[in-house]
Order: structure tokens, then sequence, then C-alpha cells
């Protein structure tokens, strides 16, 4: 069943009740297992796992569920893009490491960037020099332990094998 309301914007969405699909996510209200209320999920279009699941409001009659409508969607949408966004950020922040050394009587700043492949995993150390210029990068291991006394001997190195 899809309702088509002139509250509802001309961007493709398709809504009932219990379910709205629009914008590459499809929010589904659900019996909450937990307890005798109801949930909300927020699916992205591909995604097995819900990005989202938040209580949802009884209806009137305090048995069924309130409906779903487009600015209820719009709402959880932004939620779901949020959780998407800190998830991302996160993670980028969880491959990424830096140490800034002296060296020469310059500041060097090194990076170790890990990819996020599991294919081939490896990680890549860069030096930037004091003015933001790139002055070496070197593959090297995703296990690779980042520490100002690693970049130093990178550094003293010649910029060789790490």
């Amino acid at each position: 069943m899809t309702k088509n309301t002139s509250d509802q914007a001309d961007d493709g969405s398709e809504g009932d009740a219990r379910r709205w699909v629009a914008s590459g996510f499809t929010a589904q209200v659900i019996k909450n297992e937990d307890d005798e209320g109801w949930a909300v999920t927020m699916t992205r279009d591909g995604d097995a796992e819900p990005v989202l699941v938040s209580p949802w409001t009884m209806g009137r009659d305090k048995k069924n569920p309130k409906p779903l409508n487009h600015t209820d969607f719009k709402t959880l949408l932004k939620g779901a893009r949020d959780v998407l966004t800190r998830h991302e950020a996160q993670a980028r922040a969880r491959r990424h490491r830096s140490v800034t050394v002296m060296a020469e009587g310059e500041a060097i700043r090194v990076d170790l960037d890990v990819a996020a492949d599991e294919d081939d995993p490896h990680a890549l150390l860069t030096a930037w020099g004091p003015l933001g210029d790139k002055l070496a990068e070197r593959r090297v291991a995703p296990d690779f332990k980042l520490s100002s006394a690693s970049a130093g001997r990178w550094i003293s190195g010649g910029f060789g094998d790490a």
C-alpha cells in the first residue's frame, strides 16, 4: 500500500503506515521485542543490518504504532546519516596516526595511514616538511608501530626501509 499525500515531497518516496522508502533508506516500524512498545529501524539500501534503531511512539489507540509520515522520515533520515558520518570519522581516526619529530632543526610530521583494503593489507608512511611539502612516502606493514623513535629512525636513515 503506497500513500501519496500532498505533504509528501515529489522525490520518488513511497510510504505507508509502517514502512517508508526514499533517499536510499527504508524506515520500518516493528514490534519492539524488548518490551510492549514499538521501534523504528532505518536501513540503508543494500545493507543487511539497520543503521539506526529507535523507540517509536504509540498511536492514539495506545495499541498500534503511530503511522510514519514524510516529516518523521526526514528526521529519521538525518539521524541515520549522522550515525554513518560518525562511524566513518571514527574508522578514519582508527586508521590514521601522526607524530612530529625534530630532525636537523626542522619539525617533520610523519603520518601512518592504514589502508582499508582486506585483499592487500598495507599502510603508508609519509613524511611532511615544515611547509607542508611531501618529503617521502613508503609502503609498510599494516601493523607498523608509529612512534617518535621509529619516525626518527626512518628520517635519519634517509627515508629508506622503516
